[in-house]
């Protein structure tokens, strides 16, 4: 693989239940593994060594697993434990406080199903033990930043240059917090996060690459409908066509030059980080626990083990997907001690289950578009893109149909179409974009301001104003000889400080005492094309000033940032050792089994051997599997280079136990 290409830049949608990874060479593509899948399962196991397991192993070994095995983790993103509490009793996992009370997972360590499993990858450096003996303390950043690194993999790998850039995708309504989580968690997979961009107006970009190009002037409605595993979003677009010609200036420098021929500018934004299809796996849950409780605990809530809970969140998603597709659905669940809990699911009543959740993504359309009524001017919709997995249950879709008053758009896979919109957006930045180059203006998804005395929240700036986005205003003093004055940052739609979100506190300090009202402090806000906001505040009599880029309450420190870095570097060598160690096991198992499968097929037929070949095959046979076995127990234990040695020696070896079998199935055929 050659070194990095610093002007290419990849799409990455980091999904709550799949991730995926795209470029756009020109026209845009889903970058697949080796057995040919696009989405990778946003799921990853610990084991005891500090490797993990990623993806779809670690999601089929879930049940097996359950303490160890992180999954819906972007649910916990720069959040703290109180905003996670109604996630917690669906978790198999043990979410515990880290600093700043943010959400941590606290993993055992020689938990049942914590040995090394064959494909592991190293996390991207040592993770810091904490909670007890026997525990490790794990950050939803440091699991995202291990899918984000298995992303990067793919695409390096398939490209043939290694990826360093990217643009990845958040719901919309992420707040402050859980946009530099996301940064942080690329930054830690050694990426570098070019821009953050909402999922519903990724999914716009692609909608808008398949549509017919518009005329210069000519405009077009359109809402995006994002429901997936962990969040909703709804987005009002209006895509507009320019005069190429027309289109200079700096634009052209983010599209390689030539002219833009559409903008996509967001008018409205809405709605719940907290809604998904694993709130629909939730209720499912809820019903099955419900009824296992009156049939076998006379009422009584059930104890369930951390095992159980994975199982039952399995089965719950196992026949949400059914259902999308057929009129009900078996479930059977094995309770133990013989207890056997089984039923059948009609799709009517899943409907019924799932009917409020359905009706509050209406009520955050329904708001977007008020929203957005007065930028649209009386233009109608012309579509309604459907985005996200959850968006497949035929209730969502009837729905959403029935309260737009069209047929929803469904071309585009769902699943996909984020990761696209991504890869289109990067390429745009990227100066790469093909003839049909865009400008994407986003908007800010929630208010912004300050607290004020009597614990108001005064907005700065207001929701769904364009990004870039910066507003100023002018505040004094409340008390006489006050030398310190305390900014409260705040993000959200109610007007007093309580109700509303705190991104930081901070102190302009050093002003001099001077009488009440007489400070004249500007305070400026500045949000950047990634809606990350920066707060700069100045008393203009004395000068005095203060910058700052504001890192949430619930977001990992500078400082802890900074030292997970350096851990990933420092253990560079010894991580690349050990992953190259998991691949060794990987591939010198596939070559034993192929060897013993042809030996027992063969062996009858010594007589076609030289003398004494077979024995020294399975000597070689046996010493391979016994370094194996000792890797498995401790990768130190085992040199890569004598693994490599030994396995390159019996498949040179068995060369000849291979031209025999070949002889003797031509012999077979020819009889």
């Amino acid at each position: 693989m050659s070194s990095a290409n610093p002007g290419l830049i990849i799409g990455i949608d980091l999904g709550t239940t799949n991730s995926l990874v795209a470029v756009a060479d020109p026209l845009p593509r889903i970058f697949a593994d080796e057995q040919g899948r696009n989405m990778l399962p946003s799921v990853v196991r610990i084991n005891a060594d500090g490797s993990s397991t990623i993806g779809h192993e670690a999601r089929e070994q879930a049940v097996a697993n359950p303490l160890t095995t992180i999954s819906s983790v972007k649910r916990l993103m720069g959040r703290s434990l109180r905003d996670v509490a109604g996630d917690l009793p669906y978790l198999s996992y043990k979410v515990v406080a880290g600093e700043h009370e943010t959400a941590r997972v606290e993993v055992p360590i020689g938990a049942k199903g914590t040995r090394i499993a064959e494909g592991t990858n190293p996390p991207p450096g040592p993770l810091p033990r904490g909670g007890g003996t026997g525990t490790r303390v794990v950050s939803p950043q440091e699991v995202s930043a291990m899918i984000l690194r298995r992303l990067k993999e793919r695409a390096s790998k398939a490209l043939g240059v290694e990826v360093s850039r990217a643009v990845v995708t958040v719901p919309a309504y992420f707040d402050d917090a859980q946009r530099q989580a996301t940064r942080d968690a690329g930054r830690l997979a050694g990426l570098e996060v070019v821009r953050i961009v909402n999922e519903p107006t990724a999914a716009a970009l692609a909608y808008g690459l398949g549509s017919t190009q518009l005329k210069g002037g000519e405009s077009r409605a359109i809402i995006v409908y994002d429901l997936g595993g962990g969040t909703f979003d709804v987005s009002i677009l209006r895509l507009t066509g320019t005069d190429r010609s027309s289109a200079v200036g700096s634009e052209n420098r983010h599209t390689g030059g030539g002219g833009i021929s559409e903008f996509f500018q967001v008018l409205a934004t809405s709605g719940d980080t907290h809604l998904g299809g694993d709130d629909f796996d939730h209720a499912l849950v809820e019903l099955f626990t419900r009824e296992m409780a009156a049939k076998f605990n006379h009422g009584k809530p059930l104890e369930l083990d951390p095992g159980t809970r994975q199982a039952l969140k399995s089965f719950a998603e196992q026949a949400k997907i059914r259902l999308s597709e057929h009129e009900s659905a078996k479930v059977r669940i094995d309770v133990g001690d013989g207890r056997v809990y089984e039923r059948t699911i009609a799709r009517d009543e899943f409907e019924a289950l799932i009917a409020p959740m359905v009706e509050r993504t209406i009520e955050c359309c329904e708001r977007a578009m008020r929203d957005a009524k007065r930028e649209l001017d009386g233009a109608k919709l012309s579509a309604v893109v459907m985005v996200g997995g959850s968006t497949r249950v035929p209730q969502v879709r009837a729905r959403v149909g029935e309260v737009f008053g069209m047929e929803p758009y469904t071309a585009i896979n769902p699943d996909e179409v984020v990761a696209l919109g991504a890869a289109v957006q990067a390429a745009m930045l990227a100066g790469t974009a093909s003839e049909r180059r865009g400008l994407l203006l986003d908007v800010v998804p929630l208010s912004l301001g300050l607290e004020t005395v009597g614990g108001a929240m005064a907005k700065l700036i207001m929701r769904n104003s364009t990004v870039p986005a910066r507003a100023h205003e002018m505040f004094s003093t409340s008390v006489e000889g006050q030398t310190s004055i305390k900014l409260n940052v705040l993000q959200g739609e109610r007007e007093m400080a309580s109700d509303a979100r705190s991104l930081g506190i901070y102190h302009l300090r050093g002003i001099p005492p001077m009488p009440a009202g007489i400070p004249k402090l500007r305070v400026e806000f500045a949000v950047d094309a990634n809606g990350v906001l920066s707060v700069s505040a100045v008393e203009l009599r004395s000068g005095k000033r203060m910058d700052v880029q504001i890192v949430p309450n619930h977001g990992l420190s500078q400082e802890e940032v900074e030292r997970l870095e350096r851990e990933s570097i420092s253990n560079a060598r010894e991580d690349m050792a050990r992953h190259r160690m998991a691949d060794l096991v990987v591939n010198s198992r596939l070559d034993l089994h192929w060897i013993g499968t042809t030996l027992g097929r063969v062996e009858r037929s010594g007589g076609l051997f030289e003398p004494g070949y077979l024995d020294d095959l399975k000597i070689r046979i046996a010493k391979l599997r016994r370094m194996i076995e000792d890797s498995e127990r401790d990768w130190r234990l085992v040199e890569p280079e004598s693994l490599y040695s030994e396995k390159e020696a019996l498949d040179r070896a068995s060369v000849r136990l291979q031209e025999v079998s070949i002889a003797l199935s031509l012999a077979a055929e020819s009889r």
